[in-house]
């Protein structure tokens, strides 16, 4: 079973930028395709990236397209969310997980907040 530990989050001004990580333990991590999501107040969770096992492959959904890019060293278990041109409406609690997802995996998630 994977662990996910997500942070780097914070409070950043509309246009900034900020880089997010995914710590995992277990020994699959490098096997999965993995993904964030995210979920602002009031609004379902939803998802945002997908990187597959090598890194190889990566998907976005429109809205982040060009702004967002997702990465992952396998050797150091770790995933990444290169966050860029902050929107405010993108602020929201971001979480990372399998693709698709697995439920046992979703931890606290790591809050950006995007204000002026």
């Amino acid at each position: 079973q994977v662990q996910l530990v997500e942070s780097g989050g914070g409070l950043v001004q509309p246009g900034g930028s900020l880089r997010l990580s995914c710590a995992a333990s277990g020994s699959i991590f490098s096997i999965l395709a993995m993904g964030w999501y995210r979920q602002a107040p009031g609004k379902q969770r939803q998802w945002v990236a997908t990187i597959m096992p090598t890194g190889g492959s990566t998907n976005y959904a429109d809205s982040v397209k060009g702004r967002f890019i997702i990465s992952r060293d396998n050797a150091k278990n770790t995933m990444y969310l290169q966050i860029n041109t902050m929107k405010p409406e993108e602020t929201a609690v971001y979480y990372c997980n399998s693709v698709p997802t697995t439920r046992s995996c979703w931890g606290q998630g790591t809050q950006v907040t995007v204000s002026s």
